[in-house]
């Protein structure tokens, strides 16, 4: 069995990975022009069942160096004004495993085929079953099965299921990263919670290593290469839907709506690194009617596409990997035909990711009060 998997986000990398270990030949197709063309690094955090799906994806030899690298996520959710005063409670914080996307992303990239430059252009279905697809700037990939797990703006998405559509929420939020020193230790009862003032709301989560992922790489699993990277506190300020997009840069948005707030607030946004910062909207892909069954399915965002406020968009990916790797190591055992065990995938995967998306899209308004997710 071969598989062709079009994107190389954190879902399509661990299918890639769970495929290998069983065998079964896999490429990645990335549109980017490089691995590292543009920034991928933020804070994530793994419910049980998204950690447990990566962990199943990856060979049992780098598990060592997969807990070294994450932490727990045990903060308590608190409501706190723009002077760090608490004047409220978001109820208990969130258990999970805490990860770096970056670090994470290098992890699943290790010993895989990777096409960068590889846009997607279209895809066909031959006679016999097999999936033929086509880019823009490389010759056509033959294979028993393509995944499109190329992100909201799927292009597999938008030849496989074109009346599936993203959504745009209306709220734009900006996100970035600021190294966590010593001057950033008032903030400690900030990481978790949510800071509120003047319409917007700046969301704070600490992310500190175990150990330094180069090092722990070098000890733990020496034929990884993670990258060399230090502790950190990532933002994120979710902005009034339909507000101005006039400013200058991402950071100036954040620092604009800041006036008057804690200095150890407006020192941790000033001392961003500005090319880790972006300004983007909150879309979500609500997953629809089922396409006819055959050689081309979706994973992860390019089917269901949630609002980061729901913190379940890297969970369910994952968890779309896991399953979607089990029900193809079943076809290849001969247990079950590649249809029906692609079938099998899509419904359960269209059961729990567009539950996935409800529930991220029920948490937008606590965070955007002026949100109108339908």
């Amino acid at each position: 069995m071969r598989v062709s998997v079009v994107g190389a986000g954190l879902g399509g990398l661990a299918l890639a990975q769970g495929l290998r270990g069983a065998g079964i030949e896999a490429e990645v197709f990335e549109r980017d022009p490089g691995i590292v063309a543009r920034f991928q690094g933020y804070r994530l955090v793994l419910d049980p069942a998204g950690f447990q799906a990566v962990r199943a994806c990856l060979p049992a030899r780098w598990h060592p160096l997969l807990d070294e690298i994450v932490m727990d996520a045990s903060a308590e959710q608190l409501v706190l004004d723009p002077q760090l005063n608490e004047i409220g409670r978001l109820g208990a914080g969130r258990t999970g495993i805490v990860v770096d996307r970056q670090v994470l992303r290098h992890l699943l990239l290790t010993g895989l085929t990777v096409h960068t430059d590889a846009a997607l252009t279209g895809y066909d279905v031959s006679a016999d079953g097999k999936v033929t697809a086509r880019f823009a700037r490389r010759g056509p990939a033959i294979a028993d099965l393509l995944v499109g797990a190329d992100g909201v703006a799927s292009a597999v998405r938008g030849v496989l299921s074109p009346q599936t559509v993203p959504t745009d929420t209306g709220v734009r939020f900006v996100i970035g990263r600021t190294p966590l020193t010593d001057e950033f230790a008032g903030l400690s009862k900030a990481y978790g919670s949510k800071i509120t003032g003047d319409g917007v709301s700046l969301l704070l989560g600490a992310m500190r290593f175990r150990t330094p992922p180069k090092q722990a790489a070098e000890r733990l699993a020496p034929d990884v290469t993670l990258p060399d990277i230090g502790d950190y506190v990532r933002w994120a300020m979710i902005l009034p839907p339909d507000g101005s997009t006039a400013d200058p840069t991402a950071q100036d948005a954040v620092l604009s709506r800041m006036a008057g707030w804690h200095p150890e607030l407006r020192a941790l946004i000033e001392q961003a690194d500005p090319d880790n910062t972006a300004l983007l909207s909150i879309r979500v892909v609500k997953p629809g009617g089922r396409w006819p069954s055959g050689p081309v399915t979706l994973l992860g965002d390019a089917i269901h596409a949630t609002s980061p406020t729901g913190g379940n968009g890297a969970n369910t990916a994952l968890r779309d990997a896991d399953l979607l790797r089990r029900c193809l190591i079943a076809s290849a055992d001969g247990r079950q035909d590649l249809l029906g065990a692609v079938g099998a995938y899509e419904r359960q995967m269209f059961e729990y990711g567009a539950e996935a998306v409800r529930s991220s899209l029920d948490r937008l308004p606590a965070f955007a009060p002026e949100a109108k997710p339908s």
